[in-house]
């Protein structure tokens, strides 16, 4: 199946330029820059097939954003090539933006003085898209996303979760095969934040709509994704399904236990104890050097356990091991 979007080698270079202090440094400064040059996105390769949903995550200024913007054709790479739907953003970026939809949540695409349903009357004619068509995605989208008690409402009064809903409808008025979503449920409630992930399982499911999420939400990972790719200083660290990143990045795992009664000697050689409250003690094991069933067996003879239960690593675990091991890069 061929890729839907293919990154190869691509690095986006920035110039930056030092600037000194005070009035005299300010001159210098103007007069005789200092520039050094830096390394936005440096060297990152991946393919994406049609139909995946893949987080794209890493902590600030790891990349991300700089990314999606040369995908989206707003950036142009100083090396590398792009393909977005066997187009180049870059040489053709009209035609590759009428086969993507972009959310940006900390920015809107709606109109601030126009009702939403206004706002999406006008992006029809901007995509130009035709009415029969407008009119069955609108259907869909006002349903999916539930935005029939707001649709006459200004968008400058829509609340945050409302807002974020209508942005993610106008995103995918022209029925895109790509959807971009940078944070798509920041600052949202529980309720918002439902109906947003409910959305795009089902675009996927039914239009088989490719997703490329960028989030510090690891919720939304964890619940949307099978994919991950990491990056970290320009540079992908990790990319693989979310099972076995966590699987390799996550070696220890959590047994905790409930005694009947308070015991002196609570140490054994398969794991360590990490915490102590009350008549629970949480041990932490090598997956690779002993089964929980294997410790849970030694710990029986020994300790009088009245619960017991395994704390199974997840994406967040995973995820700040990758922080932590290229902070030292």
């Amino acid at each position: 199946m061929d890729a839907v979007i293919e990154v190869k080698d691509l690095v986006k270079e920035y110039i930056i330029v030092k600037k000194e202090s005070g009035l005299r440094g300010s001159i210098k400064s103007l007069l005789f820059p200092k520039k050094t040059k830096f390394n936005g996105v440096n060297g990152i390769s991946f393919s994406i097939s049609p139909g995946e949903i893949v987080g794209y995550i890493g902590p600030n200024g790891a990349g991300k954003s700089t990314t999606i913007k040369m995908l989206t054709g707003i950036l142009h790479p100083t090396a590398g090539s792009i393909k977005v739907c066997g187009i180049s953003p870059q040489a053709d970026r009209k035609a590759v933006v009428r086969k993507l939809g972009v959310v940006f949540g900390q920015r809107t695409q709606l109109y601030w003085d126009l009702r939403l349903g206004e706002s999406f009357e006008l992006l029809r004619r901007i995509y130009q898209i035709d009415q029969v068509s407008y009119e069955e995605n609108l259907a869909v989208l006002t349903d999916v996303l539930k935005l029939h008690d707001f649709m006459n409402t200004p968008v400058r009064q829509l609340s945050l979760g409302q807002r974020m809903r209508g942005d993610i409808a106008a995103s995918m008025l022209h029925s895109p095969s790509v959807l971009f979503l940078d944070e798509p449920t920041i600052g949202l409630d529980a309720d918002a934040k439902h109906a947003i992930r409910n959305f795009i399982k089902e675009i996927n499911r039914t239009r088989g709509v490719t997703v490329i999420l960028t989030t510090h939400d690891l919720d939304d990972v964890e619940q949307l994704c099978s994919r991950i790719i990491v990056v970290n200083n320009g540079k992908i660290v990790e990319d693989g399904p979310i099972g076995s990143i966590i699987h390799k990045l996550t070696p220890h795992r959590m047994l905790v236990v409930e005694l009947q009664e308070p015991c002196q000697d609570l140490t054994t050689p398969h794991a360590t104890v990490i915490k102590q409250e009350g008549l629970k003690i949480w041990y932490q094991f090598e997956k690779e050097s002993i089964s929980a069933s294997e410790l849970i067996a030694a710990l029986s003879q020994k300790l009088p356990i009245q619960d017991i239960s395994v704390k199974e690593p997840n994406v967040e675990d995973a995820i700040r091991e990758v922080y932590k091991t290229t902070a030292t890069v």
